[in-house]
């Protein structure tokens, strides 16, 4: 890997202005104190937007008994929202310098998502992904601008990768063009080419020289952005139990739904933040993959919300599928992000044949719970909770692997 040259110092201008435009040069890997900006902090936000309409498009497509068709629409936007914030995170890693120029173009993609956000019930329900692509084209391009910004200022292999990330993102936006135009059928096939076009730029880009990103920052990023989702979770499911007791007077059926969607979620909390990952993240090759696993970790947390959502109406009988299905819309889910955030985190940092199947076991459990009817919610989160509990015990038993900076705990 070619490693980035030191930034040179920006010129600063009088104390309380900010400059308008500034060259947009690479970051160091290695700054001190790097930690999320507030424009980042509310792109996270505003992205949760889209997410929350996803989730409540997906909650009424598998409580209709349509949840294949479902799953299949709410995999195609989540894609779309993850991937462009996905894009924006490692570039803001590298590049952010902050000048008004920058925050206007991040403007504009917070501006994209909210496009999108409004054409997600049209996705879902006609099949129509019109807005959608809008609001997606509006951000890709806008990135687009970023990554040519980033080209003028650099020079050599640094200016050869920025250019190849302008010029795919925006090959990959025509694209896209499919999505519109093929017959619905060919469109989930068009999506999976597309796709994996879109996640082949980074690695094409990038061969001859590493972008400056810097792995404490981006961990952070990451890792705000999963609490944000879990939160977004928590909130949805609080809503849809307030509705049914409030419509139905049925706090005794929803109280263990309730009780166990909690420590689901906070189970998911505790896995995925009780392990330093920073340290990982020390090439490419390492990044990409733990970068991209996050698809499945970021919907399948937000799918848990949805899922006790279709819980909760099942229970009341506002949902026209079986008790089964609905149990299986929280399980699966949960099973799934227990698996994926040991195949991110945990099973770098874990010491022995115990504590790696701590959470290949749960996640099975976990779908075994399915079967259990009424109950199922409450005994995967009484699961997810002994996870964390037998994951505690096991990393209490090895201090000294601990006391390293291997962090063998839970999660």
């Amino acid at each position: 890997m070619t490693s980035s040259p030191a930034p040179p110092p920006v010129p600063s201008g009088p104390p309380g202005i900010r400059q308008p435009l500034r060259r947009l040069r690479a970051r160091g890997r290695d700054e001190a104190h790097r930690t999320a900006t507030p424009l980042e902090l509310f792109f996270d936000l505003c992205f949760v937007v889209a997410v929350a309409q996803a989730g409540i498009e997906l909650v009424h497509s598998v409580a209709e008994g349509h949840a294949g068709q479902g799953i299949l629409d709410y995999a195609m936007v989540f894609f779309a929202l993850w991937w462009a914030w996905m894009n924006f995170t490692w570039f803001a890693s590298a590049y952010d310098n902050d000048d008004v120029l920058y925050r206007v173009v991040t403007l504009v993609q917070i501006a994209g998502v909210l496009v999108l956000a409004a054409g997600v019930s049209r996705a879902f329900e006609e099949h129509d992904y019109l807005v959608v692509w809008l609001g997606y084209a509006i951000m890709r391009v806008a990135m687009a601008a970023q990554w040519l910004r980033a080209a003028r200022g650099a020079e050599g292999p640094e200016r050869t990768t920025a250019l190849r990330y302008a010029g795919g993102v925006l090959a990959c936006q025509v694209g896209w063009l499919g999505l519109l135009f093929l017959p619905e059928g060919a469109r989930p096939w068009w999506f999976l080419v597309m796709a994996l076009l879109e996640m082949c730029v980074p690695p094409f880009a990038e061969r001859g020289h590493t972008t400056s990103w810097h792995p404490r920052h981006i961990a952070e990023r990451y890792g705000l952005f999963t609490i944000i989702v879990l939160g977004e979770t928590i909130a949805a499911a609080t809503v849809a139990v307030k509705s049914g007791i409030d419509e139905n007077d049925a706090l005794g059926e929803l109280l263990p739904i309730a009780a166990g969607g909690l420590l689901i979620i906070f189970a998911a909390w505790w896995i995925y933040f009780v392990v330093p990952i920073h340290g990982h993240l020390r090439s490419n090759r390492q990044a990409f993959l733990w970068g991209y696993g996050h698809y499945l970790v970021l919907a399948s947390a937000a799918a848990i919300g949805a899922g006790l959502e279709v819980a909760v109406e099942e229970t009341v009988g506002k949902a026209h599928i079986s008790t089964l299905a609905a149990s299986a819309a929280v399980t699966l889910p949960t099973a799934l992000y227990l698996l994926t955030v040991w195949a991110l985190h945990s099973r770098h940092f874990k010491r022995g044949i115990t504590q790696q199947l701590v959470l290949p076991t749960t996640a099975l459990l976990v779908i075994c719970c399915t079967f259990f009817g009424h109950w199922a919610v409450f005994a995967a989160g009484v699961v997810c909770a002994l996870s964390v509990v037998a994951g505690e015990t096991l990393a209490a038993t090895r201090p000294a692997a601990r006391q390293s900076g291997s962090a063998t705990r839970t999660g």
